[in-house]
């Protein structure tokens, strides 16, 4: 087989606020931290320990701005994506490494902003359990045909 696969299935909560990035020409981005857990008992203390992963995000334009709207610290969301690698140079001349994961679909698990706004607002359409795909300006999927 000579084909590649670079995919990322996520679950976890927001560790922060989004923090969003604009540039000329309308486009922006979103980047955001993700917590995943692990909890296990230690063998040898029969200790319950509970282990965090942090994983850097990042949504790009229409996914962005519906992800900043939607999404607030602690929330719970599910997210695909691709690893991407990056360097730069820092102005002391450091280079500075990151890596981050380019969300390509995403579905909101548990908000609180909606949670908030649906009862602020009489018949408002949630996005719980709605996905969507951040490489289409973040339009629904919809529902598949069978």
């Amino acid at each position: 087989m000579n084909g590649t696969l670079n995919k990322v299935l996520l679950i976890g909560h927001l560790g922060d606020e989004i923090k969003m990035h604009y540039f000329d020409g309308g486009n922006c981005i979103g980047r955001f931290q993700l917590a995943t857990n692990e909890v296990y008992i230690n063998k040898t203390t029969n200790e319950k320990i509970t282990s965090t992963e942090w994983h850097n995000l990042v949504v790009r334009n229409k996914a962005a701005e519906i992800c900043e709207k939607h999404l607030s610290k602690g929330d719970k969301i599910y997210i695909e994506g691709r690893i991407k690698s990056r360097q730069w140079q820092t102005e002391d001349g450091t280079t500075k490494h990151t890596t981050e994961i380019q969300v390509t679909e995403f579905t909101f698990l548990s908000t609180k902003k909606v949670a908030e706004n649906n009862k602020q607002i009489d018949g408002s359409e949630s996005t719980k359990n709605t996905n969507f795909d951040a490489q289409n300006n973040g339009l629904p999927i919809n529902d598949l045909p069978f």
